[in-house]
C-alpha cells in the first residue's frame, strides 16, 4: 500500500523537534473543540467537545501495523491532523498498543481543551511528548482567538493544563500561537508570561501566523512582539523560525502523497519537499500535476503561493 492510500496516516515528514514523523489522523474531516481563528486547516465544520470513537480504531490500528511492516524508517508516531486527536476515545488504547509493541516513541499535538478531564490525561499518560496549546491568559481573548465549543469553561480548561503539567512537566512542549490584535496587547502579553512561568513545562515554542489562516483578518505578528514575549517568559522559551530548506533524504514523490499531507495544511513547494524529504524540484512536479488535475488550489499569501486542496 503506497504512503497516498492511506486513510488516516500521512509522512513520515521531518521534523526539527521530532526527527523523522509518522502522522495519524484520528479524525474525519475537521472536528474540533476549537475554532481557532488562525487554523491553517479551515473553519471547524463538527465544533463539539464531546469524545467519541470518530475513526474505527481497528482500521487506524490496521493501517499503523501496515506502514509499519513496509520497513519505514521513523522516529516518531505523531497524534495530529486536521482537528483535536483528545476527542478519540481510542486514542489511550493507540498509545498502549504503539509503546507495548513497537520501538517509536509518540507524540501528541493538542490544544489542550479536555486535560481536565481525568480519562484524558490517563490517555496521554504513556506518551513520550504532548504538545499543548496555550494561546490566551484570560477569557475574553480565549473566546475570541480559541473560539470554544459550546460547555468549555477557561478556568477548568486552564486547571487542566495546570494538572497535567504537574503530572508529566518533563514531558510537555508548550505551544503559543500569537495573532495581531488579537491575542497580543502588551497587558496580555504580560498576563500569558506570568502564567506560563507557573507551569512546568519541558520548553515552550512560541509562533505566530504563517500559513493561509481560517480567517483572513488573522495576520502575523512582528518578530519583535514573539522575542519580547520570549524574554519576559525566560531560557527554556524559543522562538520557532521559519524552517530553511532541508536535504533530500529519499527520491521520488507521488501526486497521491503529496495530496494526503495537504489535506492536513496548506503548504508551499518548498513546505512539501522539506516535509516529504524529496527535491524542491520533485516537489514542485507533483504539485503541478495535481493543480492541473483541479485537485489543488494555489493560494497567495504574504509574497508566497501556498497549495490546498480544491
Amino acid at each position: 500500500m503506497s504512503a497516498g492510500r492511506y486513510r488516516y496516516l500521512f509522512g513520515p515528514v521531518p521534523s526539527r523537534r521530532l526527527g523523522r514523523s509518522l502522522g495519524v489522523d484520528l479524525l474525519v474531516g475537521k472536528i474540533c473543540s476549537y475554532d481557532c481563528v488562525y487554523c491553517q486547516v479551515g473553519r471547524t465544520a463538527s465544533l463539539t467537545a464531546q469524545r467519541r470513537e470518530i475513526a474505527p480504531t481497528e482500521k487506524v490500528w490496521a493501517e499503523l501495523e501496515a506502514r509499519f511492516a513496509e520497513g519505514v524508517e521513523m522516529d516518531y508516531v505523531t497524534f495530529s491532523g486536521s482537528g483535536e486527536p483528545t476527542l478519540h476515545t481510542g486514542l489511550g488504547a493507540l498509545i498502549a498498543r504503539l509503546k507495548d509493541r513497537t520501538s517509536y516513541r509518540v507524540a501528541v499535538l493538542t490544544n489542550g481543551s479536555l486535560l481536565w478531564m481525568d480519562e484524558v490525561r490517563r490517555d496521554l499518560a504513556r506518551a513520550d511528548l504532548v504538545v499543548p496549546s496555550l494561546d490566551a491568559a484570560v477569557e475574553e481573548v480565549w473566546r475570541k482567538v480559541n473560539r470554544p465549543a459550546p460547555g468549555l469553561e477557561f478556568a477548568r480548561v486552564l486547571d487542566g493544563l495546570r494538572a497535567f503539567c504537574a503530572e508529566r512537566g518533563e514531558a510537555v512542549a508548550l505551544e503559543i500561537l500569537l495573532v495581531a490584535g488579537v491575542n497580543d496587547s502588551p497587558e496580555h502579553l504580560e498576563a500569558l508570561a506570568r502564567l506560563v512561568r507557573e507551569l512546568r513545562v519541558e520548553r515552550v515554542q512560541l509562533n505566530t501566523v504563517t500559513r493561509p489562516p481560517s480567517e483572513d483578518f488573522a495576520a502575523p505578528v512582528p518578530a519583535a512582539v514573539l522575542e519580547s514575549l520570549a524574554s519576559m517568559i525566560g531560557e527554556r522559551c524559543e522562538v520557532i523560525r521559519p524552517a530553511s530548506d532541508k536535504a533530500a533524504w529519499r527520491e521520488g514523490v507521488g501526486p497521491d502523497e503529496v495530496l494526503a499531507m495537504l489535506r492536513r495544511r496548506p503548504c508551499t513547494v518548498r513546505d512539501v519537499a522539506a516535509g516529504l524529504g524529496v527535491n524542491v524540484n520533485e516537489a514542485a512536479k507533483a504539485v503541478g500535476v495535481l493543480v492541473e488535475q483541479g485537485r489543488l488550489t494555489p493560494v497567495r499569501r504574504e509574497g508566497l503561493t501556498y497549495s490546498r486542496p480544491a
